[in-house]
């Protein structure tokens, strides 16, 4: 089941509604619950409850990661599951607030369309694909998801998408040409993220 961020933007410092009058150190992620499941294990002597519990970490300016955890109790598998997507964090190529051009990705029997889409447009996206947009800071995207629907598996095809973006600078280089030529409109979009940095 998706649910919204835990924490969103960031940690609020001690004189600003922070606990144990402490400032956390290090950078402030913004961390969602993608996907909650209690899960059992038989024994000799009966069955042991857990929770297995699906985190995406993200700090909303192009980094993001997702993780895995189980524990018995519910605190102790967010836990375990954010210090793992913290772990699995990469960079996102984006321009502006919007991906760099259509992807498709697959993961299990779950599928993910991304496109770019023009300033304003806003997240179309719904469950686990929202969740991993928002936390990797992108804005402006297109999304249709198809086939299964699992949280989990849309969630690793939505990261999976994401790792196999590339930015327009890298295909120029690759194909040896200039990027104004592939891309026209790129240096603007790349002045005006100075500009809002």
């Amino acid at each position: 089941m998706a649910r919204g961020p835990r924490l969103i933007g960031r940690r609020q410092p001690s004189g600003q509604g922070g606990r144990g009058g402490q400032v956390p150190e290090g950078p402030q992620l913004d961390v969602r619950v993608i996907r909650s499941n209690k899960v059992f294990k038989t024994h000799k002597g009966g069955k042991t409850a857990s929770w297995s519990i699906m985190v995406v970490v993200g700090d909303n300016k192009g980094s993001v990661g997702v993780g895995l955890g189980k524990a018995r109790g519910i605190p102790d598998a967010i836990k375990k599951a954010e210090d793992a997507a913290k772990k699995n964090m990469f960079r996102v190529p984006m321009i502006g607030h919007t991906i760099p051009h259509e992807i498709t990705a697959r993961y299990g029997a779950a599928t993910v369309v991304l496109k770019p889409a023009s300033p304003g447009t806003g997240v179309k996206a719904g469950s686990a694909v929202r969740q991993c947009l928002e936390a990797a800071g992108i804005h402006d995207v297109l999304s249709k998801c198809l086939g299964s629907r699992n949280g989990t598996n849309l969630a690793y095809a939505t990261v999976r998408a994401f790792k196999e973006l590339s930015a327009p600078e890298d295909a120029a280089g690759k194909r040896g040409a200039d990027v104004k030529s592939l891309v026209p409109w790129l240096e603007k979009a790349r002045k005006e993220e100075e500009l809002h940095a």
